[in-house]
């Protein structure tokens, strides 16, 4: 029995769950709506204020999935509820960062300014303030879609070993390596 397949999801207050006979699944909040087509030998039963993810046989695959399902489900409802956010430093010297709509331009130590266009779903908040590195805050109701977007922008210029600079993601702890030393 899969440790993670097997947990209930509790539905919070405002949130509406709907599975159709084609096994897709229909999560609606106050934040918005995702759907997502579960595998068949996966099914979704929902009672009460309770979603409960079962599968019917114990072959291996299908208790990979089984996790797998869970999982997605927990994070639309977690979603459509709260809804996720994630925050990306720029940490060097001239890097700036700033956004028209869904555009973001930044500016990080290449000779020319990198143009990148966010998905509609996307919301995005730059921050820049006096003395401190620049903030990129990006929001939205899909985990999966968020975390692929923020990797995306921290791989224009990954953190460096040496001296920490590049994009990285906020209290992400950098290891940085020794530099070369005079031999005498």
């Amino acid at each position: 029995m899969s440790r993670i397949g097997k947990l209930p999801i509790n539905i919070p207050e405002g949130v509406q769950i709907k599975v159709s006979d084609k096994n897709l699944v229909t999560v609606k909040g106050k934040l918005g709506e995702l759907q997502q087509a579960v595998d068949p030998a996966i099914s979704v039963k929902v009672k009460d204020k309770t979603i409960f993810v079962e599968r019917h046989t114990e072959q291996k695959n299908h208790q990979a999935l089984h996790g797998l399902y869970r999982s997605l489900i927990a994070n639309m409802v977690t979603g459509v509820s709260e809804g996720y956010k994630k925050t990306l430093e720029l940490v060097g010297v001239g890097y700036k960062v700033s956004n028209k709509e869904q555009v973001l331009e930044l500016s990080l130590g290449y000779s020319h300014n990198i143009f990148f266009e966010l998905p509609t779903e996307i919301k995005v908040e730059t921050i820049t303030e006096r003395g401190k590195s620049p903030t990129i805050i990006l929001q939205c109701i899909d985990k999966q879609l968020i975390g692929q977007v923020a990797a995306k922008i921290r791989s224009l210029r990954k953190p460096e070993p040496y001296k920490g600079k590049g994009i990285r993601y906020k209290d992400e702890e950098v290891r940085k390596k020794a530099g070369k030393t005079a031999s005498a």
